[in-house]
């Protein structure tokens, strides 16, 4: 079937038109046709009923003339009065003569004949015996009886003619009925036709424009647009490797910073524990700043690792059942050096709660969200850290006492890469951190949003199920 169909968008149009345009073109040409014939039926029978209703008349004048002729002759007895008797009886015979060759009925010309006898007949008598020209008031019954077969007759042509118009319209409504479905099959055919690879161009772009790389793109239609589908499929490859590229070089890039990074903790570590001698309190001091950046810088790391791994989609969940407090404790302890530091001031309501879920990405949620929380919070501020259970679903949430969130950017907090504007005297992170909590939150079936009105900073809270099933993540 695909072989008969048109191999270009071009052809497809052209097919479109001539299926569309002949059937109508045919119709047209029918209709004019059947109209032209019509109208010249129609004037042929107006011209002949004139002349038929024309002679018929004249029929009548001639007959009484001719009565009017025979009547003073006989009165009179003038020879010069039976001769303008037979020039009116040749007149009226010339005028049935040519009645007759404009009749068409079969009874008309019987009576026209039959008419022409009896004239003839007392024309005869009248030259022979002079007999009464009463004898040729019979005549004038024949004349009515001959008109009414001529009235009868027009009306019969016009009868055929409206038989003939009504079976033209119907003959055309058929067409119609006909043609109407099949033109709009194949406006179907051609819509999809058409339609069917555009929305599979459309759903293609969609997907490349939202980092889907995983489908590939097949497009079957016309020849141009099936181009343009192998153009796409290419532009998806090559996207494709790209996205691998920068996730090998993150994954490289990250183990190789590890290596140094655990060597710079673990030196920092021996000097605050005075392995090499006690420090002074500047000393301390400048180490401990060392410390609290190299753990920071190892969060980084960390961020990216996730961030890799499930932008090369070899991520899922491991699933166990633990007890939230434990976690949530553990990600404090890690983040303390930092807390006090910034002497923020911690919030915490965790109920006793046992939930279903990939731990490792749990925690790496937790510590992104308090991270955050302590980056925008002002020195002294205050950090919430709040867990409950409502139904079968568990509400994280993790709040701070900063500038919050502007509205316009929102939209894009969750975006990878993307870096709000940080306080004063901080440094910009990766980017990655939010964009990682929102994927782990996605595959656990939950969801996470900013919300307004309850801390004085940015809000966010996460709802996901206490017991995670399996689930694919987002490409």
């Amino acid at each position: 079937m695909r072989r008969l169909l048109p191999q270009s968008l071009n052809g497809y149009l052209l097919a479109g038109l001539g299926v569309f345009a002949l059937p109508l073109l045919a119709v047209i040409l029918h209709a004019t046709f059947q109209l032209q014939r019509l109208t010249v039926s129609g004037q042929r029978l107006v011209l002949e009923s004139v002349q038929l209703t024309r002679l018929s008349q004249e029929v009548y004048a001639q007959l009484r003339q001719v009565e009017r002729s025979a009547r003073l002759y006989q009165i009179a007895g003038d020879q010069q009065l039976l001769a303008a008797f037979d020039a009116r009886d040749n007149e009226l015979e010339g005028v049935l003569e040519e009645l007759r060759a404009a009749v068409r009925s079969d009874a008309a010309m019987q009576a026209i004949d039959t008419l022409r006898g009896a004239r003839a007949q007392a024309r005869q008598r009248l030259h022979a015996t002079g007999a009464d020209a009463a004898e040729m008031d019979g005549l004038d019954a024949q004349a009515a009886s001959l008109a009414t077969l001529v009235s009868d007759g027009i009306n019969a042509e016009l009868g055929t003619l409206r038989a003939r118009t009504d079976a033209a319209r119907r003959e055309l409504l058929l067409e119609s009925g006909v043609l109407l479905p099949l033109l709009l099959l194949a406006a179907l055919l051609f819509t999809i036709g058409i339609s069917r690879p555009i929305r599979q161009i459309d759903r293609a772009i969609t997907e490349l424009g939202s980092g889907n790389f995983s489908h590939e793109i097949a497009v079957r239609g016309p020849r141009d647009l099936s181009r343009l589908g192998e153009q796409l499929e290419w532009l998806r490859n090559r996207l494709l490797e790209l996205a691998q590229e920068r996730n090998r070089f993150l994954r490289h890039m990250s183990h190789e910073l590890k290596t140094p990074l655990a060597n710079m903790r673990e030196g920092t570590e021996l000097l605050m524990d005075g392995a090499v001698g006690a420090l002074g309190a500047a000393q301390r001091e400048v180490t401990a700043i060392l410390q609290e950046n190299s753990i920071k810088l190892q969060r980084m790391i960390e961020n990216l690792l996730s961030f890799s791994a499930w932008q090369s989609n070899s991520t899922g969940l491991d699933l166990s059942e633990f007890p939230l407090r434990p976690l949530v404790r553990q990600v404090l302890e890690n983040q303390q050096l930092t807390l006090v530091s910034q002497r923020v001031r911690l919030e915490v309501q965790v109920q006793e709660l046992v939930l279903g879920a990939d731990r490792g990405k749990l925690r790496l949620i937790l510590d992104n969200l308090l991270s955050n929380a302590i980056k925008y919070s002002p020195r002294g501020g205050t950090i919430w850290v709040r867990a409950r259970s409502l139904g079968q679903e568990c509400i994280i949430e993790v709040g701070d006492s900063g500038q919050g969130i502007p509205l316009e950017e929102r939209g894009k907090v969750f975006e990878a890469f993307h870096t709000g504007r940080a306080p004063s005297g901080k440094v910009r992170g990766t980017g990655i951190g939010l964009s990682v909590v929102n994927e782990f939150v996605h595959i656990h079936g939950g969801r996470i949003e900013i919300v307004d009105g309850e801390f004085p900073g940015a809000h966010f809270r996460i709802t996901m199920p206490l017991h995670a099933q399996p689930r694919a993540h987002a490409a």
